[in-house]
């Protein structure tokens, strides 16, 4: 039988993780995230920061989004050039030569600009199913919870709704085996 709980049961606060305000520079958030990652204080998987601004979490940035962010533009993939392969590995040759002057300007940029915007919440109300059902639909690891349609009072990762959703599974099918 699936689970009754809801997502207040296993969500994970927000302070479990780096809080980077929206404004500051991607090198600046680098420090954060290295900072948190080293002491192992609020460094949870998956490894993200949440972005905040005056009127709250606004977006997530992610290890991948830094990196991103610090890419040379002319490396990044483009839909509109005909011909272009996913497989480019060729092209990291030349992120390696320019990663110094490309990538120390590119890093002077907002968080804003590289962050995912938090489209998608859930209420602390909401079963687990709806997370689930978010999750997979949008390819999101982590969703905001609210509390009363506006405090953002945690997040709901995938580990815990995927943890919640099976476990009837492995138990069912251990007291068959025995």
């Amino acid at each position: 039988m699936l689970t009754r709980k809801s997502i207040k049961d296993i969500m994970v606060g927000i302070d479990e993780y780096p809080h980077i305000p929206s404004d500051i520079s991607l090198k600046d958030a680098i420090g954060i995230v290295r900072s948190a990652m080293v002491d192992g204080k609020s460094c949870y998987q998956p490894m993200l920061a949440l972005v905040f601004d005056k009127k709250g979490l606004v977006g997530t940035l992610r290890l991948r989004d830094i990196l991103k962010g610090m890419e040379p533009t002319f490396l990044q993939p483009s839909s509109t050039v005909q011909g272009y392969s996913e497989d480019a590995a060729g092209l990291s040759v030349l992120w390696d030569t320019l990663f110094n002057k490309e990538s120390r300007e590119r890093v002077e940029r907002p968080v804003s600009e590289v962050m995912n915007p938090v489209r998608v919440r859930v209420d602390v109300n909401d079963p687990i199913v709806k997370a689930a059902y978010l999750m997979i639909h949008n390819d999101l690891l982590v969703i905001p919870v609210l509390e009363e349609g506006k405090r953002v009072a945690g997040l709901i990762r995938m580990i815990e709704v995927f943890e919640e959703l099976t476990k009837d599974f492995v138990e069912n099918q251990e007291t068959m085996e025995s």
